[in-house]
């Protein structure tokens, strides 16, 4: 603010000087009926709504026309100075105030100067009419340029803001949706065991209550440190390590306490790349829980290849491959591939079902 204020202040003390320097040199004077100190006073006065324009823009614009109406007759520098203030007022009004008021504001501008230019006797009409014209028009078209780029901006950040919520929203919706419905599956799968072999097999049904309690206290870590990245009020989440092949093999063995013999084969990955593997993971996730929830599987073999610059991930069942159940696993599976431009399918596979996806990533390049 302080610094466009100085350059107003500096605009009117060039026009001032520049106009008040030709009439004290003589290069262009006052009509003789005009009193000399009223000249100089609408000459000087004629830059003031060029300085007071930022804190009174219409008041400003008004006293720039009333200056302008009065320097009509007089004409040469002290007109055109009028002129250069009533523009740079207007570029005030037309930005700050609705558009109604700056069209009425140019309308009202041109109305006045082009009768007063047309009816007070001045050797120059024409010209005072056109450069009246000009002076109005530049500064209303820059305030409404200027405006106009404004507005589109403040569009362009809500748009901004509003794409940035929703996809935070997506993804830790897809995160609760990937924890729960894992976890779920294996608690309701080993609580039907536990109930069944309750009476005849005690051990067994100890060992169902211990898988339960595990993956129960883990998905409560899980959905802790999600649930504080919504209560953050600084909007900075917590970090969790990234998912490790090591990650990968507990995820298997659980899914296999639940029922089917489950098969990890990893090659050509020593560990999982970057953010890929936060996908990896809950893709190879969401798969085994819906191998383990609807496909009555038996067994189940889990793929997990690298390659250059690529993740592969196939995930094989035996259970019943007529059967793909709708929802929101294969829905979320398909937008984590999708993040990557990668390639997804989910269908019938012989006797079973196959899952696959492949997420290409950037390598880095070594210095």
């Amino acid at each position: 603010m302080r610094i466009r204020v100085a350059i107003d202040v500096l605009a009117a003390l060039v026009l001032a000087v520049g106009a008040g320097g030709n009439l004290a040199a003589g290069a262009w004077t006052l009509p003789p009926w005009l009193p000399g100190w009223l000249g100089w006073t609408i000459l000087l006065a004629s830059v003031v709504p060029i300085v007071a324009r930022r804190w009174w823009p219409l008041g400003s614009y008004a006293l720039s026309l009333v200056l302008a109406a009065a320097a009509v007759p007089i004409g040469g520098p002290v007109f055109g100075v009028a002129v250069v203030g009533a523009g740079c007022a207007l570029y005030l009004v037309v930005l700050r105030c609705r558009s109604r008021v700056g069209q009425v504001g140019l309308a009202a501008g041109l109305l006045e100067l082009g009768v007063l230019a047309l009816v007070v006797t001045n050797p120059s009409a024409a010209t005072t009419v056109n450069f009246s014209a000009s002076a109005l028009v530049v500064g209303f078209v820059l305030g409404l340029t200027v405006r106009s780029r404004r507005d589109f901006a403040v569009i362009e950040r809500e748009n901004h803001a509003r794409q940035a919520v929703s996809a935070e929203r997506l993804r830790i919706a897809r995160e609760m949706h990937d924890v729960v419905a894992h976890s779920m599956s294996l608690i309701a799968v080993k609580a039907a065991v536990g109930n069944h072999v309750a009476l005849e097999q005690p051990a067994e049904a100890r060992e169902a209550l211990r898988v339960i309690e595990d993956t129960s206290r883990e998905t409560l870590a899980e959905l802790r440190r999600m649930l504080g990245v919504l209560r953050d009020g600084t909007g900075v989440p917590a970090l969790a390590p990234a998912p490790t092949l090591d990650d990968l093999r507990v995820l298997a063995e659980r899914a296999q306490q639940a029922g089917p013999s489950v098969e990890l084969v990893i090659e050509g990955l020593d560990e999982l790349p970057g953010g890929v593997g936060q996908s990896v993971y809950r893709i190879v996730q969401e798969a085994l829980t819906n191998v383990v929830k609807h496909a009555d599987a038996a067994n189940c073999r889990v793929r997990v290849t690298g390659g250059e610059g690529e993740v592969r991930i196939e995930v094989l069942d035996d259970g019943r491959g007529g059967v793909a159940v709708p929802g929101h696993g294969l829905i979320g599976m398909r937008e984590r591939v999708a993040v990557y431009a990668g390639e997804f399918s989910a269908a019938p596979a012989g006797d079973g079902f196959r899952v696959f996806a492949r997420l290409p990533y950037e390598t880095a390049v070594a210095r």
